[in-house]
């Protein structure tokens, strides 16, 4: 991941220099009270002063350094000199010692209260730009704590712990920043999911990888993004035929099936699972989308068609005895069945209204999956509302819980 830093020299520009009025001898007032600078200080500060603003940052630089070194100045003289410092280091782009002078002057006493949310910006900003990431981070959150943060320093300070190297505060950061926007009713930045979503990674993290893309396409639904979840997903199910069977159905439905052998194993999983109908659908789909680019595999893939067709077509002309025998049977598992069906020849409303009743009669083998079924048949057949309450419902089975909000979640962007 790239990232970049606001422009600082756009952020000084607002930079107070310090007295408005000037610098003459025992004359320079501060803003919040009747401080002034000392007489032995008054004449180099003030050359100092006309310096920046003639542009001659590196003459003020050496006349505030002498001044420095002057006996007796005060603490007030210190301040000033230090507000002048950072400003002329800044306009030269010499940010560490920028940093230097505006954090000696930021609690001295002397700094107007006004005048402290911009420096301990300013001093983020500095930090980060220097790479001195515990620093940005800690004026950061002070920022943050203070409540004079903004949307671009708040991301400043989640860079600066994974460019650090801690992927652990990067998660802590990020959760929580992301936790408060949604409870704000806002959309969570990008740059925050995308640095949630990559300290994860860094981790090696696979469950933490998983959540976080999950919030990636809650809020951003790109196709990239579906991708990498339900391809991680479809990972982590692997070794359970039913539940792969159910991702391959959320990849197909938000069109990120990509790899050919992604094609024949759904089609090969909805055959064994008795939805040839949709393993049909499945490879023409990849057949007309030119998938299969090797001559071999696409052979192959037109084979499984060709038993597919044939399954189909024997599968169908049998459909009315076995929904008698469905509608005959103590237990639900036939209507199930019949549903699944229904399902893969595109009769949605049929697919409903049997796996429905075959829930209400129980006895299932697994009804978690049948539940989940019942709710991707009434999305499809246009019911949203009575959808997301079956995907509500689906409990049970951890894998088939994230896809059943993830569903939910198609539902409401679809």
């Amino acid at each position: 991941m790239k990232f970049t830093a606001r422009s600082i020299p756009a952020l000084l520009a607002g930079a107070a220099l310090i007295a408005a009025a000037g610098l003459a001898p025992a004359t320079a007032i501060c803003a919040e009270g009747k401080q002034t600078n000392s007489a032995k200080l008054g004449k180099p500060l003030k050359e100092a002063h006309d310096d920046l603003n003639a542009k001659k940052y590196a003459d003020a630089i050496a006349k505030l350094r002498e001044a420095e070194g002057i006996a007796g100045k005060t603490a007030y003289d210190q301040h000033l000199i230090n507000d002048m410092l950072g400003f002329a280091y800044a306009r030269t782009q010499n940010f560490a010692e920028a940093a230097r002078a505006w954090e000696a002057e930021l609690d001295d006493g002397y700094t107007p209260q006004s005048e402290v949310p911009t420096r301990v910006r300013q001093l983020a900003e500095a930090n980060y730009q220097i790479k001195n990431y515990d620093k940005a981070i800690e004026f950061g959150t002070r920022a943050i704590k203070g409540g004079f943060a903004d949307e671009e320093l708040r991301t400043l300070v989640g860079q600066a712990y994974y460019l650090k190297g801690d992927w652990k505060g990067t998660l802590r950061f990020e959760e929580g920043l992301i936790d408060t926007q949604v409870k704000n009713g806002q959309t969570p930045k990008s740059e925050s999911l995308q640095l949630l979503l990559s300290a994860c990674v860094k981790l090696n993290d696979s469950a933490c990888e998983t959540r976080a893309l999950e919030k990636v396409v809650t809020y951003y639904p790109k196709p990239d993004y579906w991708y990498q979840l339900l391809y991680t997903m479809r990972q982590q199910t692997s070794g359970n035929d039913a539940n792969t069977l159910q991702t391959y159905r959320l990849m197909s439905e938000v069109d990120v099936l990509r790899s050919p052998d992604d094609y024949t194993e759904m089609a090969q999983l909805a055959l064994e699972a008795g939805s040839p109908g949709e393993a049909q659908r499945v490879l023409e789909k990849g057949l007309a989308k030119g998938v299969f680019t090797d001559a071999r595999a696409k052979a192959k893939n037109q084979r499984l068609l060709e038993t597919a067709k044939k399954t189909a077509a024997t599968d169908q002309a049998s459909l009315q005895r076995i929904e008698k025998e469905a509608d005959a049977a103590p237990t639900g598992a036939k209507n199930v069945g019949l549903g699944l069906a229904y399902f893969g020849y595109g009769q949605y409303d049929k697919a409903a209204e049997a796996i429905s009743k075959g829930l209400a009669k129980g006895g299932l083998r697994n009804e978690t999956e049948a539940r989940l079924l019942l709710g991707i048949a009434q999305l499809k057949a246009g019911h949203k509302e009575e959808a997301t309450k079956a995907f509500h419902e689906v409990k049970g089975d951890p894998s088939l819980e994230r896809l059943a909000s993830l569903w939910s979640l198609h539902a409401k962007q679809a």
